[in-house]
């Protein structure tokens, strides 16, 4: 036999030791990570969820200083001291002390105190949906992080049954059944099909590590035991006009109208009291003095902050428009891809199940002879893709779930069996 022969035996034993190894690099130690449910209950911790906490609870405090009414001013005047003539030394002066209020009259202090309340109610709201945005994103990080790994896994079983078409390759090419082109290409194949696997092992790694990061693990994740991808999704009848965001412009439309009102009511005088006592010294004698003070409206009456505040408010209701349209119009669109979906993970699950069943035929044939190597590695291929084909339709699934429950203002897979 001439040795250019001699290769494909030497590869495929090369190729079973490389599988070998792969085997025995696969952590033995693998730490699970915990369920989405359990990372779901655990979400009051990450970072963006005590930022809006933080925010809403700053929010609720200027609600409480909006309560508050203004501190009195005490002063303290002396006239007629220190200067010449009578007035030299403090013989005939005349001391008062008196203390002012402001009145906060035409409802200044109702006007503030509603503003505060509905920033207080935005801030709320947009905690709310930052915990569902949260949600959102931990279950997509968990989704990509188990597709990941079922890729990995998807790869090293393409690897194993690419040595193994090679290695029957072989034995025909040895009896002369088959050219030795057949070997070559089995080689050429392992080869790409092994760099996959390491390609696939990486980007699980990458994968790994992003869920441990956003989910605030103490331990890095190296294996996903509880699947997100074989959930179903959960059924909801939420209205459009329910959506977190939708809430959200409503709030703030709400704000930007108070607004107008606590601008109006300071275009108004704002009058402070005063009620003090004088002392006279030379008639060694005491009176109290009363008084009212006002600014007079003759130059500033805030026209440009109220104008500012109806502007303010003329942007908060297209802003509210805008949003009830994009989430009429996102939701349509999420419960379409949602239902396009399921359905893909169907055919996916059927177009596995068939090209399980073509590869096991043709395998059988080609070891028969009756089925060519280039018919082999064409079911080989397709089973390939159509597991894949799979993990990408349940990772769609996912998306269309995420999109949906954001549209409903809840997490991802609440309420899913």
């Amino acid at each position: 036999m001439p040795p250019s022969y001699r290769r494909p035996p030497r590869f495929a034993v090369g190729c079973a030791l490389a599988a070998f190894a792969a085997v025995l690099a696969s952590p033995a130690w693998a730490d699970p990570a915990p369920s989405f449910a359990e990372l779901l209950a655990q979400l009051d911790r990450t970072p963006a969820t005590l930022e809006a906490g933080a925010l809403s609870d700053a929010a609720e405090a200027r609600v409480r200083q909006a309560r508050v009414r203004p501190n009195p001013t005490i002063a303290l005047d002396a006239e007629n001291a220190f200067g010449t003539g009578p007035f030299s030394g403090f013989a005939n002066a005349e001391t008062t002390l008196s203390i002012s209020q402001d009145l906060e009259l035409w409802g200044r202090r109702t006007a503030r105190i509603n503003v505060a309340r509905a920033e207080a109610g935005t801030a709320a709201l947009q905690r709310d949906l930052a915990v569902i945005d949260a949600a959102g994103r931990l279950a997509k990080v968990y989704a990509d992080a188990e597709a990941a790994q079922r890729r990995a896994v998807l790869a090293e079983e393409s690897l194993t049954l690419t040595i193994a078409d090679a290695r029957a390759a072989l034995v025909l090419v040895e009896e002369g059944r088959e050219p030795l082109l057949r070997g070559i290409q089995g080689e050429s194949e392992a080869a790409a099909a092994r760099a996959t696997r390491d390609e696939a092992v990486a980007e699980r790694d990458a994968a790994f590590a992003r869920l441990t990061a956003v989910a605030m693990l103490a331990e890095p994740v190296t294996t996903i035991e509880v699947s997100l991808l074989d959930l179903s999704p959960a059924a909801t009848l939420v209205a459009p006009a329910d959506a977190p965001t939708v809430r959200v412009a409503e709030a703030q439309r709400a704000a930007a109208e108070r607004r107008i009102d606590v601008e109006r009511i300071r275009s108004r005088p704002d009058i402070n009291a005063s009620v003090g006592v004088r002392r006279y010294e030379m008639e060694d004698a005491t009176a109290l003095t009363f008084g009212v003070s006002m600014p007079l409206p003759l130059f500033d009456r805030n026209r440009g902050n109220i104008d500012a505040a109806q502007a303010d408010f003329r942007a908060a209701d297209a802003r509210l428009l805008g949003a009830r349209q994009e989430a009429q119009a996102d939701r349509a669109a999420a419960r379409a891809r949602l239902a396009a979906s399921v359905s893909r993970v169907s055919a996916a699950d059927a177009g596995v199940a068939s090209a399980e069943e073509a590869y096991r035929l043709s395998r059988i044939g080609s070891e028969a002879g009756r089925i060519s190597q280039l018919e082999l590695r064409v079911t080989r291929t397709a089973l390939i893709s159509a597991r894949t084909s799979a993990v990408d339709a349940r990772l769609a699934r996912v998306q269309a779930e995420i999109e949906l429950a954001r549209q409903d203002g809840r997490a991802p897979f609440q309420g899913a069996e």
